[in-house]
């Protein structure tokens, strides 16, 4: 069954859940975001925790106002949830700009829309109700909304790290099958995605996957016994580094005064400076995170060793060179 319904909702609202489902890779065919197929996931795997903790919300709103004030429960209800709306929520419905979305659902999230049309809307509208669990949404921090929209992956990878067993799934990348050791997730610096750091299952190479990009997580019945010493290492690449499981190179790299103002300023995946020599800067990092952070820098800094690296940006930028010619 498929139904379509429209939502209004204010335009920053809107933006925000665009953004997330271009950064969790929601894509049609031609590569244009796929909001309805995000908002989907969404709804499905929101609702309960929306509806549970609204209600805790609500309860206990309830239970302090009429304590001070002989309401009674239908005008203590409204007004929990008017101070819900526009305090917690941060909702003025009076001001900026609105946005009309047209929502198609089936399957599970078509349930939980018949599930709220026929229990929970009382004296709001559908479209009213979505708008304040997409609000809710957006109030947890990106790294848990990961969590939410891709909540079966997420128990999967929880049973094998607690269970100590090999994890298969397929990359939506490249439709590659893995099998691995789990053992930690981890979120990244500027927590925008996490990160599943675990060891190949045959050779037990460190390697790292971001969590939203794996798909068809499934648990084996395989056991493997926990390394010590990758325990160790995954632990430190949790906090410095878990989207990458390379090991560290010594480098060193000269940067002009606009290098170094970056420097400062770029603070996305930004390696660690390990000694300040006037304006040469050395790193003791993951190489091709040293390669994916200086390749925004262009003639602002200029690696002086290894030259493994020096060589991978010299070929970067006469690659762009001559696609600009």
């Amino acid at each position: 069954m498929t139904e379509k319904y429209k939502i209004y909702l204010s335009e920053d609202i809107r933006t925000r859940l665009l953004n997330d489902a271009e950064l969790f890779e929601f894509t049609r065919p031609d590569a244009s975001v796929n909001l309805n197929g995000f908002l989907k996931e969404l709804i499905a795997n929101y609702f309960d925790q929306y509806r549970k903790d609204t209600e805790a919300l609500v309860s206990g709103m309830i239970e302090d106002i009429t304590s001070v004030r002989a309401l009674k429960s239908k005008d203590a209800a409204a007004l929990a949830d008017k101070i819900i709306s526009t305090y917690i929520r941060g909702e003025d419905p009076s001001s900026g700009r609105k946005a009309v979305i047209t929502l198609t659902v089936s399957g599970a999230s078509y349930n939980v829309i018949q599930k709220i049309e026929n229990n929970l809307l009382q004296d709001k509208s559908l479209s009213g109700y979505i708008k304040d669990m997409f609000s809710s949404y957006l109030s947890i921090p990106r790294s848990r909304r990961e969590e939410i929209i891709f909540s079966e992956a997420y128990e999967d990878i929880r049973k094998a790290i607690s269970e100590h067993r090999h994890l298969t799934f397929t990359s939506s990348i490249n439709g590659m099958k893995f099998t691995v050791e789990p053992y930690l997730i981890a979120p990244s610096k500027e927590e925008q995605c996490n990160y599943l750091l675990c060891a190949g299952a045959k050779d037990r190479t460190p390697k790292t996957f971001r969590i939203s990009r794996m798909r068809n997580t499934f648990v084996t019945s395989d056991e493997f016994a926990p390394d010590k010493k990758l325990e160790e290492r995954f632990g430190m690449l949790a906090v410095r580094s878990p989207h990458s499981a390379s090991s560290d190179i010594h480098a060193v790299v000269r940067l002009t005064e606009g290098g170094m103002r970056k420097y400062r300023l770029i603070v996305k995946n930004r390696p660690s400076v390990t000694k300040i020599e006037g304006d040469l800067y050395h790193f003791d990092w993951s190489e091709l995170q040293l390669e994916d952070y200086f390749k925004r820098f262009g003639k602002d800094a200029v690696v002086i060793r290894p030259k493994s690296l020096k060589n991978k940006l010299r070929n970067y930028y006469e690659q762009a060179l001559k696609a600009y010619e």
